[in-house]
């Protein structure tokens, strides 16, 4: 294995760089086999979509065409990659779609809580959690199926993660935009292996919003379309993780967050009664962000705070600003 980037890339013993093209009959038995080795390593769930055209780009498309993905304008590139696998790792076949759940462990709310962090951001830095479960998957693959040979994602390249889910069967995508999964709801991070492994695409669930608009109406600013497509310009999420310039109106007059909002997905129906997720991505032993301390603090102090964590992806000017703005909740 060698890593370009935040790409990890894996090779099998004895293969080229190019995949070996002789995998090609859909192979079930293999599928369930990966699926279940998966799941051994540590992933809450794991389903194929095909590597070729997915077929589903149009929202995406209109997300841009609106500007709603801000300043985002890597969103805007590598069009053919993103709407093909195949074309970003050339040979492959399939997409080993995986998920993990990071539900809370108990009750908590970003409502009437200035400072809120995220939830998928409070414990290790998921990247680094789900990469090295990669890593330990692909190694088995290789024992399994000697000329296999993939590349995993975790967060990077132009990979429409959620759209590949769906096409796996993992879940749906729900009016908030998020990935909904029977029994972890949305609550879930996702990550890919794109690989030459001859394995049988899933079936697309059907969304199970019915006429739900929970989501939508808890949106403080106004963010959420009806065909769940987000304005990043309007997000809490967006602007306190994403947004590098001054506070915006929305920020002003909403946020309550140090880091990301998570009001969308606590109105969600499907989002109750869950088991708790994965323990390394619900819990942190490091230490406690505290809003009182932010206002004051130093870019060591920042850089001691957010080490290994996903909350690092918010520089330090970031975390002043979003701190001043969420202080101002207090005083309301």
């Amino acid at each position: 294995m060698r890593e370009k980037g935040n790409i990890e890339i894996h090779f099998a013993r004895g293969t080229s760089q190019r995949y070996n093209r002789r995998m090609v009959s859909p192979d079930a038995e293999l599928t369930a086999v990966v699926c279940d080795l998966a799941i051994e390593v540590g992933f809450s769930r794991a389903g194929v979509a095909p590597a070729g055209d997915l077929g589903c780009s149009e929202k995406f498309d209109e997300w841009v065409a609106r500007g709603w993905h801000a300043d985002m304008t890597y969103m805007g590139l590598h069009e053919s990659k993103r709407r093909r696998p195949d074309l970003l790792v050339p040979g492959a076949v399939s997409v080993l779609s995986l998920a993990v759940g990071y539900a809370p462990d108990g009750e908590d709310s970003t409502e009437g809580a200035p400072g809120y962090i995220a939830r998928f951001a409070r414990g290790r830095d998921y990247h680094k959690v789900l990469k090295r479960w990669c890593r330990e998957l692909m190694d088995r693959l290789c024992e399994i199926a000697p000329d296999f040979a993939g590349r995993a994602f975790v967060d990077t390249a132009p990979v429409m993660e959620r759209s590949l889910a769906a096409a796996a069967g993992l879940g749906w995508i729900g009016r908030n935009g998020c990935l909904i999964v029977d029994g972890l709801g949305s609550y879930v991070v996702l990550c890919e292996i794109v690989s030459n492994l001859p394995l049988v695409p899933g079936s697309p669930v059907e969304r199970a919003c019915d006429e739900c608009d929970a989501c939508i109406r808890a949106c403080p600013t106004g963010a959420l379309d009806a065909d769940g497509l987000v304005d990043s310009r309007k997000c809490l999420s967006y602007l306190t993780i994403e947004h590098r310039g001054p506070a915006t109106e929305e920020m002003i007059s909403c946020n309550r967050s140090l880091y990301g909002c998570d009001l969308c997905q606590e109105a969600c129906p499907h989002n109750s009664d869950l088991t708790p997720g994965d323990d390394e991505l619900i819990s942190w032993n490091g230490p406690e962000i505290r809003l009182a301390d932010v206002g004051g603090w130093t870019a060591e102090d920042w850089d001691i705070a957010t080490r290994g964590r996903a909350i690092r992806r918010a520089k330090y000017d970031m975390f002043i600003r979003n701190a001043v703005t969420a202080a101002a909740r207090l005083v309301e």
